[in-house]
């Protein structure tokens, strides 16, 4: 297709967003956001897929009265499924995934987990793994459950919801969900023990076009009826594939939000620890990519509520000649240091609101470089997302690491993915990057070596 202008709706797990991305100029061009609500009413915890609804009509219509646009892509956050019935409504809601419910039949749940060499998922807490959300869901509600006719994963919900039109696709099953094998490219043993193959829509590839919008929706935001919607992709996938079109291996790229996943593509061979939340990924074109992930966004907003402040050289030497550093791990129960509880090595009060950011920061980037580590990773690091202009972070990243770091400029990766599939050649999409210069590496290398010797 020759779209120049597409919608991206971006479903993050903290905000969603709709972009319009210019394919010509290779930035967004306008957006809307709202906060992505959770609902803490029975049956459980629940996404608010109606407000969201609403938010994406309306933000559509807007947006292409104002700007116009050719497509419309998808991208959403992972571990999270949508069950639907015979009539296509949710037959439960959408369970948020740091819900704990799922724990209360984890004891039976690995009695029929397929093993990490199977899958490359590692078991994680709450509802991180979609098997145990799904596993969970038919235990504690099997009335609801035997009314489920499909199993959806989010971006293609949130396709079907514009569409009409069912469809599974690849990076978000293969997301530490234990319902995918990416070494035999099909679902999991698991999947057939528990008879959920029936329940699965054709798979499709994030580039393929579904179909043109319901005859409702187009009505309800006057957009053209055959307004094309593609299939889309999972959020941390859709900001390696740009690199996957433009770049040759081997490389890595931190892709930052509320988790950083970190993905290595042509690295080191390593034996994953599924202990440390590391894990098998499936790109876009289908090949396991090894990786990992922390909550960094969520522990960045925890520990310095007040953001990029600015830092003076006094604050600077002080954290750099002291021994003030903050040490895994929070949120703690996932990252590659799940069993332990985050803390500083000073009295926290004390802290300068530049001492926190720099400790903090500091803080990210040497759990970045050890998940880098733990997956073989090689070559230069491409950062993305919020981090993308937190220099401390990106300082030591490089030093942390002994390897470049470039930075995307501009929107992040995650639109230039999603926006990107419409197209037929992307050769001409290599993401625009910049090389980061480092300042104070001695000192930032000597402090690394005293976090990782506190840390063991």
């Amino acid at each position: 297709m020759n779209a120049s202008r597409v919608a991206v709706i971006d479903i993050g797990k903290t905000n969603a967003k709709l972009v319009v991305f210019d394919l010509q100029a290779g930035r967004e061009i306008a957006a809307r956001t709202t906060p992505n609500r959770v609902i803490d009413t029975p049956p459980f915890p629940h996404f608010d897929t109606e407000a969201l609804s609403s938010f994406l009509k309306s933000a559509l219509r807007e947006l292409h009265r104002e700007h116009g646009f050719e497509a419309i892509s998808i991208t959403a956050h992972g571990a999270t499924i949508a069950v639907l019935d015979e009539t296509g409504e949710l037959a439960l809601p959408v369970l948020d995934y740091e819900h704990v419910g799922p724990e209360e039949t984890a004891y039976a749940y690995r009695a029929m987990r397929p093993p990490f060499a199977e899958t490359g998922s590692p078991p994680l807490p709450g509802g991180l793994n979609v098997g145990a959300q799904l596993f969970w869901q038919a235990k504690s509600f099997p009335k609801q459950f035997a009314n489920v006719a499909t199993i959806l994963t989010y971006p293609q919900y949130w396709a079907f919801r514009l569409t009409g039109v069912l469809a599974n696709e690849i990076t978000s099953i293969g997301c530490h969900t234990d319902l995918w094998n990416p070494w035999t490219a099909d679902y999991s043993t698991l999947v057939d023990r528990m008879g959920w193959r029936r329940k699965m829509p054709p798979m499709r590839r994030a580039d393929e076009k579904l179909g043109p919008l319901r005859p409702d929706i187009a009505a309800e935001t006057g957009l053209p009826a055959d307004m094309p919607v593609y299939c889309g992709l999972h959020d941390s996938n859709a900001s390696l594939l740009p690199h996957l079109w433009a770049a040759a291996p081997p490389f890595s790229v931190v892709s930052t939000g509320t988790w950083v996943v970190i993905m290595a593509v042509g690295g080191r061979a390593m034996a994953l620890d599924d202990r440390r939340d590391t894990l098998v990924n499936v790109n876009a074109l289908g090949q396991p990519v090894p990786s990992a992930r922390f909550m960094g966004g969520r522990a960045f907003q925890l520990l310095a509520p007040q953001g990029l402040v600015p830092v003076t050289e006094g604050e600077r030497r002080r954290v750099l000649d002291g021994t003030i550093a903050y040490l895994p791990s929070l949120p703690s129960g996932s990252g590659p240091y799940p069993d332990r509880e985050g803390r500083f090595t000073v009295e926290e009060a004390g802290l300068t609101p530049g001492e926190r950011l720099l400790v903090v920061s500091w803080y990210l980037a040497l759990m970045s470089a050890t998940c880098l580590d733990l997956i073989g990773a090689d070559g230069g690091t491409i950062v993305e997302g919020p981090f993308a202009v937190n220099g401390a972070y990106l300082d030591m990243l490089s030093v942390a690491t002994g390897r470049p770091v470039r930075v995307s400029e501009g929107s992040t990766g995650t639109s230039l993915g999603t926006a990107g599939l419409v197209l037929g050649d992307k050769a001409h999409l290599a993401p625009k990057t910049a090389l980061h210069g480092v300042r104070d590496g001695e000192a930032l290398a000597a402090y690394a070596r005293a976090w990782r010797g506190m840390v063991g």
